[in-house]
């Protein structure tokens, strides 16, 4: 199992002072920089003297930026830029204490800059390879000393990401380990020990991810632009997958994949074949200036319009007017999609079981509004106006009026289906019936109507009042002017709307919960600990929580029964859920809700 590090008792190797960083594209230009900030003389290797002097440009560039923010003084950058030399010849590398490859991801190639570097280095020098996809082991193997070789995965921006993997293969000695961790940690970078496996922690769960990504966007399932927009807005991470996929290099991503599939045979691992297409024609990302997007230039993250760019307001049917909303449910979900129609100054109709539950509902909402005004959000004023739009009522016969009925009662297909049924005989002619469903084929609950072309999908998430997407969710019977309507309602509240067809988990659970099964795998295998995958997903993948800390949040039972959906959609033995999942659930431990999940909690 990795283990977190921190500096060895045992007898260390002399202070690494003098490192050389073979390769100087984008993460070893980043790399040397962190190194010559942090004090150490570095020698930059590149076989292309242009290579070498852009590398330079960049780290000008890069340091009079840190200099405008205030981060470093002139005479920092000076001595900075001072410590570092480069060179075309790989003998330049000689008085290294450590040499850091981070040539492309070829065994050939890297297995060759490591016997040419065995004739060249000291004895004692650690040779450390950046690579996230390929066998640390059969890299040391080919090596005259095996004991001095090993992993050393920084992440990108490398100045900017605080997460370093070391990586042991089983013949690295202690000593070595030791003399990079305690690098990583002078360097201001938290280190995790790992063992050798193709994308060790982090990229092990990120790629999968990507790839399911791309295989998405290349069933036609979304655009590209609502893939990326679902996982930023409904997840809260920095980049969309299809963006970070241009950013990684399509080449780069193919590459990890190929070398996960090898060891996993698990076909979420086998590399989509747009992936391979892309990479053939050239089109690798940023860097070649294409990828799934069009670049400025290549180098660029400026996007461009290009043929597949949407055009905003282009032909499609006028939506019906839409003045008030009935909102079906009590829960939280249900307040809080009665609080964001009511502030956009929607009147709201919130029809529950009863009238008692209807109007705690309307207190919970009353509750929320409060805290908005507390926090300077909101004008006690403008909060007492929202809450007076707002009608509670105890039968769904209140429905009569309204323009759009928006159901958010229990993720039980036959209760909703005894809903719909219901909306269908007391809502007006005309009036667009909507599905919160996270998880059930919306076309089963138009089914459940005389009138199928009124009914789609509106996934909201939670908390309604702050999350800003809405998943719109198209059945094959869906009329083009409820598609419209539905837009046309989401502008109003301020929402982002994404298009996905009817099928399990729309985008963002369709994409999230196989990557968080496959964290629960890796726990289950013993490979990392709970908080070894959620601080690597964090510091390197930019995501706002761990796999552990979301799935307690969320809920084991309500991630257990969305895998199970995807299990029985799509039929893949890689989306069965993990048997320790099912294990925690059986067991009653559902996550915060209960005090324990994977990990104890505070009951409330």
């Amino acid at each position: 199992m990795a283990t977190p590090l921190s500096p060895s008792s045992q007898s260390p190797l002399s202070p690494l002072r003098t490192i050389a960083v073979v390769g100087l594209g984008t993460m070893g230009t980043g790399i040397t920089e962190v190194l010559a900030r942090a004090g150490r003389e570095v020698i930059g290797i590149d076989i292309s003297e242009a290579q070498a002097a852009r590398s330079v440009a960049a780290l000008e560039a890069s340091t009079a930026r840190a200099v405008e923010r205030g981060r470093l003084t002139e005479s920092e950058r000076a001595d900075a830029l001072a410590r570092v030399r480069t060179s075309t010849d790989l003998r330049a590398a000689a008085d290294a204490d450590l040499v850091i490859e981070v040539a492309p991801e070829s065994y050939e190639i890297k297995q060759q800059i490591i016997r040419e570097l065995d004739g060249i280095v000291r004895a004692e020098t650690v040779l450390a390879t950046g690579t996230n996809a390929l066998s640390v082991t059969r890299l040391a193997a080919d090596s005259a000393r095996p004991e001095r070789v090993l992993g050393l995965h920084f992440f990108n921006p490398a100045p900017a990401m605080k997460l370093v993997e070391v990586v042991s293969s089983v013949l690295t000695a202690p000593t070595a380990v030791s003399a990079v961790t305690d690098l990583a940690l002078d360097l201001g970078k938290e280190p995790v020990a790992v063992g050798d496996r193709p994308g060790f922690v982090a990229d092990g769960l990120l790629f999968g991810y990507l790839n399911q990504a791309a295989a998405m966007y290349e069933a036609k399932y979304a655009s590209r632009e609502d893939i990326d927009a679902a996982m930023r807005l409904g997840c809260g991470l920095p980049m969309g997958p299809l963006a970070l996929l241009d950013l990684i290099g399509i080449d780069t991503a193919r590459t990890v994949l190929d070398a996960m599939y090898a060891e996993s045979q698990d076909r979420l691992h086998a590399p989509a074949p747009i992936l391979r297409q892309l990479s053939e024609a050239g089109l690798t990302g940023r860097k070649a200036g294409r990828g799934f997007y069009t670049y400025e230039a290549p180098g660029s993250a400026t996007v461009v319009a290009d043929a597949s760019t949407p055009v905003a307001g282009s032909g499609g049917a006028p939506g019906r007017p839409v003045r008030s909303v009935g909102v079906a449910g009590s829960g939280t979900m249900a307040s809080g999609i009665a609080e964001v129609f009511a502030k956009a100054g929607f009147d709201v109709v919130l029809a529950a079981r009863s009238e008692e539950k209807a109007q705690t509902a309307k207190a919970r909402i009353g509750k929320s509004l409060a805290r908005s005004v507390d926090k300077g959000r909101l004008t006690a004023e403008a909060a007492a106006r929202t809450l007076d739009l707002i009608t509670p009522a105890g039968s769904y016969d209140a429905f009569a009026d309204v323009d759009l009925a928006v159901e958010a009662v229990a993720e039980d297909l036959d209760v909703k289906r005894q809903l719909f049924a219901t909306l269908d005989k007391v809502c007006r002619p005309g009036a667009v019936l909507a599905t919160t469903t996270s998880s059930l084929p919306v076309v089963a609950l138009a089914r459940a109507t005389s009138r199928p072309q009124d009914v789609i999908g509106m996934h909201f998430f939670n908390p309604a009042p702050a999350m800003k997407l809405v998943e719109v969710v198209r059945t094959v019977l869906t009329g083009e002017d409820v598609h419209a309507t539905v837009h046309e309602v989401c502008g109003k509240i301020k929402k982002h709307a994404v298009d996905c067809g009817d099928r399990a988990g729309f985008i963002v659970n369709a994409l999230l919960f196989p990557y968080l099964n496959n964290a629960i795998k890796m726990v289950q295998d013993h490979y990392a600990s709970l908080d070894e995958i959620d601080a690597a997903m964090k510091l390197g993948g930019g995501y706002p929580m761990g796999p552990f800390e979301l799935l307690d949040v969320v809920g084991l039972d309500v991630s257990l029964a969305i895998e199970q959906v995807l299990h029985r959609e799509f039929r893949d033995p890689g989306l069965a859920p993990a048997p320790l999942l099912e294990h925690l659930v059986a067991a009653g431990c559902l996550g915060r809700k209960t005090g324990r999940g994977f990990r104890e909690h505070a009951r409330r």
